[in-house]
């Protein structure tokens, strides 16, 4: 969903990325607390989670601006949660005291679920990206590059000589579980996944605390592709 181009996720996104930024209520919806976003002529609702939660701000509705419209979003809105409460009334013995019903609107745990499987594709499509330029990076001189990712961070050092094998060294600095290290280590292209050793020093340096380093031998000619990809 992060990929999805559209202004009103780029604005929600951008407006509730921080915190401190104070928020303008929805006021016709009295039942759960929803938020405006406003970018050009669509509106949005913006319902704030548990602070904790690993999504904790959702768009939960979105249309477009129609001033003086039974059809302007937050008019229609308005009147979707009152239909929406009629209908539980009628449905239920216990009536809601509201004016509206808009709680059907907030994520469930089928949208948490797809929000923590999409997050999973993205760090793996961000962790392919960041091995391959650093990649690129030590092959082009030979000495270590590292980057910063989600609680930890990533060095690789690739030593090649014409007619000698390819020498690969990835380095882990923080505390990532042993899933993640074994993920990093068979996403590195041209190693044999059964291959990796654990090392005590770097060609360049000794292992500080807190880290964790490994080698292997890459194919040469996966490290010529990567090169030939540029």
């Amino acid at each position: 969903m992060d990929q999805i181009a559209h202004p009103l996720l780029e604005k929600a996104t951008k407006q509730f990325a921080t915190p401190d930024i104070p928020h303008e209520r929805i006021r016709s919806i009295d039942d759960v607390i929803l938020f405006k976003v406003k970018v050009g002529r669509w509106r949005g609702a913006v319902y704030s989670g548990d602070p904790d939660a690993e999504a904790p701000d959702w768009l939960v509705a979105a249309g477009v601006r129609e001033d003086g419209s039974k059809d302007d979003f937050y008019s229609a809105l308005h009147e979707q949660a009152r239909t929406a409460r009629q209908r539980y009334n009628a449905e239920h013995d216990k009536a809601l005291t509201t004016d509206t019903h808009a709680a059907h609107l907030l994520p469930d745990e089928d949208d948490r679920d797809r929000y923590l499987l999409e997050a999973g594709v993205r760090f793996a499509l961000r962790l392919d990206s960041v091995l391959r330029d650093l990649l690129v990076g030590t092959l082009r001189d030979g000495h270590e590059h590292a980057a910063d990712l989600a609680g930890f961070r990533l060095g690789v050092i690739v030593r090649a000589e014409d007619g000698h094998e390819t020498y690969v060294a990835i380095r882990i600095t923080g505390s990532v579980p042993q899933n993640l290290t074994a993920m990093i280590l068979n996403r590195v292209p041209g190693c044999a996944p059964d291959g990796w050793f654990p090392e005590h020093t770097l060609p360049e340096r000794h292992i500080l605390p807190a880290e964790q380093a490994w080698s292997n031998l890459m194919d040469p000619k996966a490290a010529a592709r990567l090169l030939s990809d540029l």
